[in-house]
């Protein structure tokens, strides 16, 4: 379940495990919604992804992010 914002297929994410960073590099290597693949899924819907990272357990929270350059002024 995306709890907020949304999550994007090839984005970077961390592996969090009981308020504790478990893995700081995990990409989103694929995701889907209602077996079909989605690029984006929007907060409050549900999704199945596979990550990069295999030590995946029951309570554990991707945290998402996308990294921006910003322009030199």
């Amino acid at each position: 379940l995306v709890t907020s914002g949304s999550i994007r297929r090839n984005a970077k994410a961390r592996l969090i495990r009981d308020s504790k960073v478990i893995a700081e590099t995990v990409t989103i290597s694929s995701l889907k919604r209602e077996k079909e693949d989605a690029t984006e899924v929007r907060e409050g819907y549900e999704c199945g992804l596979t990550v990069t990272y295999s030590d995946i357990k029951i309570g554990d929270v991707l945290e998402c992010y996308e990294l921006r350059e910003k322009p030199r002024d």
